[in-house]
């Protein structure tokens, strides 16, 4: 009997720790009707209720939105609704604000809420603003929790949602020429932004993607240097720390399905192989890329079309190379 008992005890102890382990549901893209996103001018979509080259809604100066203007505001798209003169890599990823004109993210089949702001970095403790009217990533995120989510917890399954985090292209730019130790000096950055990202898990997301840094020691400026600025190790410690991060994040977090695409080596692979991907020009952009014309009548501005560059401009890629990123993320996320 006693040992029946203690057996029994033992069953008991057994049972109570499996069943107080965190639960883990699979990702499956193929079952994901929500896209959350936070960034930068590679993810930012234009609104009809956000700042003109810079946001789906709001700024820094209209940081709050009610309910009525979050489900009532419209993604547009034109040549100037986005940073790549035409749809961006979630809107590719999505479906959803591809065709010409106004779209709302509730009609859409997989709906984008994009928090991105056009110049955004992580933190105000690292870097400055942009402009005096720019939300920063984790101001993006409290901007999220404190305004969107109580409407969007009405509407989105976060079990059917991916949250969808690509950011530090402007800030390694912009402490490019900081005096500091860059290894250590990213993997602080990148500690607000999973400070930030550990929010959202918090109130109940757990599938999530990151995006690495793209090929920007080859950017059309770049490539003319000696000395490229910022250069393939300072992406490469940038990227690592990412990882490494996410990894912590993981094991922190049991729950948690958390992925990094890695966009750099997919897209130098893009620039090293153009004709694979109908690409002719890899090192420089057309000059009047920003011209009302352009897509019409490129050799009248002495250009290819726009689609046969790698890069928009000094600091973007093409909506072309967004179609395609796009394509290998909706890859990726299906083998997850």
């Amino acid at each position: 009997m006693p040992v029946f008992k203690h057996f029994l005890l033992a069953s008991v102890a057994l049972s109570v720790g499996v069943s107080a382990a965190p639960k883990k549901t699979k990702f499956n893209w193929h079952d994901t009707k929500h896209v959350i996103a936070f960034g930068d001018s590679y993810t930012y979509v234009q609104g009809t209720a956000g700042r003109q080259n810079s946001t789906f809604i709001g700024d820094y100066f209209n940081f709050s939105f009610t309910e009525e203007e979050l489900l009532h505001n419209k993604i547009v798209q034109n040549q100037t609704a986005t940073a790549e003169g035409g749809p961006n890599w979630v809107e590719y990823l999505t479906g959803c604000g591809l065709k010409p004109g106004l779209a709302s993210p509730l009609s859409c089949k997989t709906q984008l809420w994009d928090f991105a702001f056009g110049g955004a970095d992580i933190s105000t403790k690292y870097t400055p603003r942009h402009h005096n009217y720019t939300v920063m990533l984790e101001e993006q995120v409290q901007q999220f929790l404190t305004y969107a989510q109580p409407t969007l917890s009405k509407i989105v399954d976060p079990s059917k949602t991916l949250v969808a985090f690509w950011i530090g292209i402007n800030d390694i730019n912009d402490s490019a020429n900081y005096s500091v130790d860059f290894p250590s000096f990213y993997d602080q950055l990148i500690s607000t932004l999973f400070a930030s990202v550990q929010s959202v898990y918090d109130i109940g997301y757990r599938n999530f993607l990151f995006m690495n840094l793209p090929p920007l020691d080859r950017t059309p400026g770049n490539v003319l240097k000696a000395t490229p600025s910022p250069n393939t190790t300072m992406i490469n410690w940038w990227d690592s720390s990412l990882t490494s991060h996410m990894h912590t994040f993981a094991a922190n977090n049991p729950s948690a399905n958390p992925f990094t695409f890695d966009v750099n080596t997919f897209l130098n692979n893009v620039l090293d192989h153009p004709n694979k991907y109908n690409i002719k020009n890899v090192t420089g952009y057309c000059a009047s890329y920003n011209q009302p014309y352009i897509n019409e009548a490129p050799e009248s501005y002495g250009c290819l079309p726009l689609d046969e560059y790698a890069w928009f401009n000094n600091g973007h890629m093409t909506s072309h190379v967004h179609e395609i990123l796009a394509k290998e993320v909706a890859q990726f996320l299906k083998k997850q």
